[in-house]
């Protein structure tokens, strides 16, 4: 990882972050366990894409899945009983649904970060579905 991807995952850790992972424990209905690794989301030579990609590919489905889910007290306290942890990454530079996994009470986004960024429907949609089957 060069200096150009550290500074925008450091710029991105401090200036958007928090308020990302506030919105993701208000959608749940509590605070939310979330590691971030995040020294495998970062691609060379896409460090201009980070503050633009990580919300739409990352937070904004994962965000979005939660609130529909949480939409009423069946659904929040599933969510509750069931959710013990959410782990952001990108190992296997895979996307779409099948970057999704739930086992044990971990959901993991294994997803690349700079793939398909305007698909947070799709992905809204199979974090649901997933969770919704497991939960």
């Amino acid at each position: 990882m060069g200096l150009a991807e550290r500074r925008a995952l450091k710029a991105f850790q401090d200036e958007h972050y928090p308020g990302l992972k506030q919105a993701l424990d208000q959608a749940a209905g509590f605070e939310l366990a979330l590691e971030v690794r995040w020294d495998t989301l970062a691609v060379p030579e896409y460090a201009h894409l980070y503050a633009e990609a990580f919300p739409k590919v990352y937070f904004q489905p994962l965000a979005a899945a939660l609130s529909d889910i949480a939409r009423d007290d069946m659904g929040k306290a599933a969510l509750k009983a069931g959710l013990k942890r959410v782990v952001v990454c990108n190992t296997a530079d895979k996307y779409g649904q099948g970057a999704f996994t739930f086992e044990g009470g971990v959901l993991t986004l294994d997803h690349s970060p700079v793939t398909n960024l305007d698909d947070v429907e799709l992905r809204k949609g199979a974090l649901v579905k997933l969770l919704e089957g497991a939960l």
